[in-house]
């Protein structure tokens, strides 16, 4: 009995081994092996997984066929080295775009950035050379682009911890080759080399430091350009409230507005536009004989109307034959 406990008890003190799953849910799981000027060297050894699947939104658009979803990606992930590690590392799948989910130091939601490379300029001149009307300019306001923006102050974006990007590929051919490769990799027990991003460590405020601090030539044309995006703002809000002040809406009212007061002149030209537009409702309106059983009954009045002036006509007709030869005394 003695032998049998103590076999027992060797058998439940040997250590277990673990593996590091390859799935988790619908998700595959890409080791990576960071560089040494990541981490310290004692962790020159860690490891980084990539969470992949296919990009499923709850709302479909156009490009989710032919993207990948990835989450937990490491924190100096940039475009160019998910480029990279796809072309190097995983099939040389052509990668159209990287949209990522967060950014350090992170862009104010309320502002739009805009990109001349990408078609139009800040002036919104590229769309087809349609000019803007007033109302897009004022409800618009100053949209900042890369001359009217204030300089940046860090040298790059860096990705929250367990941050998510959505890799669009070429087509969708390229999206399920990459996403096999991965597959293989992970199958075979491999691991990609992740490459490195910049901008990391010291470098990195060093850099900031001396962004903090940018030539005064650069301030004033980004002033510059600003300002001129908000004059023209202001002369199109200025029209706008101009345009309000003398044409009246649909109900004939004018628009009271911030702006000075409304001269005789101004009055005339919105009484103008009054009568004007009355005159127009008058013309688009449904008219009295637009259907026939209306002008049936327009004609039968008409008729009778006719037939009334004719009786009274008739009577004073056989008043004046009484009358004729008698002679009225005077008093």
């Amino acid at each position: 009995m003695p032998t049998t406990k103590t076999a027992k008890t060797s058998r439940s003190s040997k250590p277990k081994t673990t593996s590091t799953p390859t799935t988790v849910s619908d998700f595959t799981i890409l080791p990576l092996t960071l560089p040494s000027v990541v981490l310290p060297e004692i962790y020159a050894n860690a490891s980084h997984y990539l969470y992949i699947k296919p990009h499923a939104p709850s709302h479909p658009t156009a490009s989710a066929d032919r993207s990948l979803f990835i989450a937990n990606v490491p924190i100096d992930a940039s475009e160019s080295n998910i480029r990279a590690l796809f072309a190097e590392q995983l099939g040389g799948s052509r990668v159209e775009s990287v949209e990522f989910d967060s950014a350090v130091p992170a862009v104010a939601g309320v502002k739009r950035w805009r990109d001349i490379n990408k078609g139009g300029d800040s002036q919104g001149e590229g769309r087809g050379k349609k000019r803007k009307r007033d109302e897009d300019i004022v409800a618009e306001g100053v949209v900042e682009d890369k001359e009217s923006r204030l300089p940046q102050i860090w040298p790059g974006e860096l990705r929250a911890s367990g941050g998510t990007a959505v890799v669009i590929f070429v087509d969708e051919r390229s999206a399920k080759g990459a996403l096999r490769e991965v597959q293989r990799v992970v199958k075979d027990g491999r691991s990609a080399r992740w490459i490195e991003g910049e901008g990391l460590g010291l470098q990195r405020y060093e850099k900031h430091h001396a962004l903090k601090y940018p030539p005064k030539e650069a301030l004033q044309s980004s002033i510059n350009a600003y300002l001129t995006q908000f004059n023209r703002a202001e002369i199109a809000r200025n029209r706008l409230r101009s345009k309000q002040r003398s044409v009246p809406d649909e109900d004939g009212f004018i628009t009271v507005v911030r702006g000075g007061r409304t001269g005789p002149a101004r009055l005339e030209e919105a009484e103008k536009k009054k009568a004007e537009l009355e005159e127009r409702k008058k013309k688009n309106g449904v008219k009295d004989d637009f259907y026939r059983f209306q002008t049936r009954e327009k004609r039968k009045e008409a008729e009778g109307e006719l037939r009334r002036k004719f009786e009274v006509d008739k009577r004073r007709v056989e008043e004046m034959k009484m009358r004729r030869g008698k002679t009225k005394p005077q008093a």
